[in-house]
């Protein structure tokens, strides 16, 4: 009895000498046993046959709540019996006109609307594989897009039909397919789809169609700059959408919540964080075709909105709203996403209230992870017991002035200090592949290190610059290679610096990214070398570049020099150019402007430099 009444007694001083030696062992221990569950429930997955894939899950749904609001959308109201039938109804047509069949790659060119949802649903039904191609693209890098993921079928938004018109020729030279969601049609080469739906079987589609899924078959491409070239398709198979869409589980969503789904669904974010995610839990998605700050609260206040997702640059805008007395007045319990800073992330909360922040760190293509799931402010994830047994990664010392780790006198990689900034690698293994990019072998062989720590050993290349403190907390500091990110957006420098040499005056021209104060991110700036006796035409120049990228890439600030500083190898430094940024007080070169409103770029001026340093000028 006295030995119980001791261990009693002696209880509470234990638990108290844990917290202070291991004060998120709690929130550690809740999160490994929610990580097991989700690794036993995709074991389960793996070993089901015939193959249960994300639409099986929808299908469940259907039938265990079919009047169960799906996607909301403007005042239109969907149920998932609704996306049933609907995508029931295009699977028909599509297989009918023989456009879609089993293993079939089909490129979806959508904006933000419930059809790109239907339209998913139904290839999915008939085994097919959805590329999610980017709607801002355009004319070659449009067509560099469809090319990599092998599709003779193209579905198109109708405000995106121009833009398509711009490729036509080429496509019907590749005899592609084209359906349009309209009701009629009169371009040649194009087939409209929408006046088809009200005379077409919505019967459920017999499983035959997709009966040779498998968990490893494809299900949809999904487009990334990585970190060099045009964008890449990256290849998602069943297991990995599985894996991702599990997300929201992780974090605690339930069916009876209610995500705002504003990011682009040829997104990961927006298409496996939003999308599937929510079909993976049965829950309902509040659909908006882009994303505006002074609606965001409206809309969450309207539908009832409990989760949100954002980007860093998200959560800013929302703070630069101008201040409410009812910024506290919703129902939002809780925010998930990437690229918060620490600032806005206290500045948030303050403003708006009790919201927990689940802040992640993922790649398209990579196999790691990380999640804040304690919510320790400014951290971009931990690092958990799970994670150290199950999956090898490093970080390594990086040679900024090279561009690669760096590696010591036997060639391989050295390891930073806990603390210290370096390059994130993740072992890619039998369990953890690295299955790489479509119909690019040459970019998914740079994205792999060999003999890193020992010979033979390969590891994916994360291109991040990243910190684990001592305490195990993850925290993404920079990008390195040809990529920089702007407004959510991963901008390929080599294919801007490809457009700037199509400008009749411009012989070179070397693209990077630079910090401009208040925003998050980098914005992007050329340099370019004129051709001899040649003016810069800053007429032609904006043209080009408005033409041909989106706004989201294009060069907001152009330096004219007489020639670029090269390494020995004659490798572009634009380390230096990156630093000195648009800084008047140390570029005594040219320097031009964007101005939207003139269409054109215009000499910087102090005036200007001052307006944008003080967030007078918006970006």
């Amino acid at each position: 009895m006295h030995a119980l009444f001791t261990v009693l007694l002696g209880l509470p001083a234990v638990l108290f000498l844990l917290h202070v030696w291991f004060p998120y062992l709690r929130h550690d221990l809740i999160y490994i046993s929610r990580q097991f569950h989700l690794a036993w429930c995709l074991f389960k997955i793996r070993r089901s046959k015939p193959t249960h894939t994300i639409l099986d899950r929808f299908l469940d749904t259907v039938k265990r709540c079919p009047e169960k609001p799906f996607v909301l959308f403007g005042d239109e109201r969907y149920t998932y019996a609704h996306a049933d039938r609907t995508s029931s109804r295009l699977t028909w047509i599509l297989h009918q006109r023989g456009a879609s069949r089993a293993g079939d790659r089909v490129a979806l060119f959508l904006e933000n609307e419930p059809f790109y949802v239907w339209v998913f649903l139904a290839l999915a039904k008939l085994g097919c594989a959805a590329a999610l191609l980017n709607s801002n693209l355009r004319s070659r890098a449009l067509l560099h897009c469809f090319s990599c993921c092998d599709a003779s079928v193209l579905v198109v938004s109708a405000a995106l039909k121009k833009t398509v018109e711009e490729v036509l020729p080429t496509l019907r030279e590749h005899k592609v397919a084209i359906f349009i969601l309209a009701k009629e049609c009169d371009t040649e080469g194009m087939e409209s789809l929408l006046d088809k739906m009200h005379t077409a079987s919505e019967e459920p589609v017999p499983k035959f169609f997709r009966s040779r899924i498998t968990i490893k078959s494809l299900a949809v491409y999904i487009y990334t700059s990585g970190t060099t070239g045009l964008s890449k398709a990256v290849l998602i198979n069943h297991e990995r959408m599985w894996m991702v869409s599990q997300f929201q589980k992780l974090v605690g969503v339930t069916s009876k919540d209610v995500l705002y789904l504003f990011p682009p669904l040829y997104h990961s974010s927006g298409f496996l964080m939003g999308l599937t995610s929510t079909i993976e839990r049965g829950g309902t998605i509040v659909l908006k075709s882009k994303f505006s700050a002074s609606q965001f609260w409206d809309d969450c206040r309207k539908y009832d909105v409990t989760v949100i997702q954002y980007v860093g640059e998200i959560m800013r805008y929302l703070c630069n709203q101008p201040k409410k007395p009812n910024d506290r007045d919703h129902k939002v319990r809780l925010a998930i996403g990437n690229g918060i800073r620490a600032n806005t992330w206290a500045e948030f909360l303050q403003r708006y209230g009790d919201i927990c922040i689940s802040e992640c760190y993922g790649a398209t293509e990579g196999s790691l992870s990380f999640h804040n799931h304690v919510g320790k402010l400014g951290a971009s994830g931990r690092v958990t017991i799970f994670q150290k047994l199950f999956i090898s990664h490093a970080v390594v010392k990086y040679d900024a002035e090279k561009g690669e780790p760096l590696r010591d006198s036997r060639g391989f990689c050295v390891e930073v200090p806990t603390g210290e900034t370096g390059l994130l690698l993740t072992k890619i293994t039998k369990t953890l592949p690295f299955d790489g990019y479509a119909n690019n072998p040459q970019q998914t062989e740079k994205k792999k290190l060999r003999d890193v720590f020992k010979k033979g050993d390969v590891y994916y290349n994360s291109g991040d610059l990243v910190t684990i403190d001592k305490e195990g907390f993850f925290y993404f500091q920079d990008r390195v290679g040809d990529t920089f990110r702007w407004k959510g957006e991963n901008v390929a420098t080599t294919e801007v610096a490809d457009v700037l040499l199509m400008v009749n005056c411009t012989e070179g021209a070397t693209v990077y990214g630079v910090k401009v104060p208040g925003h998050e991110g980098r914005i992007g700036m050329a340099t370019v070398i004129l051709r001899q006796g040649r003016e810069f035409d800053s007429a032609d120049t904006y043209k080009l570049v408005a033409s041909h990228l989106p706004s989201y890439a294009r060069p907001w600030f152009l330096r004219i020099q007489n020639c670029f500083a090269v390494t020995g190898t004659y490798k572009l430094i634009k380390t230096k150019l990156a630093e000195e940024g648009f800084d008047l007080s140390v570029i005594k070169d040219p320097l031009y402007v964007l101005d939207e409103r003139k269409k054109n770029y215009i000499p910087m001026t102090q005036d200007v430099y001052n307006s944008i340093r003080h967030g007078i000028v918006h970006l």
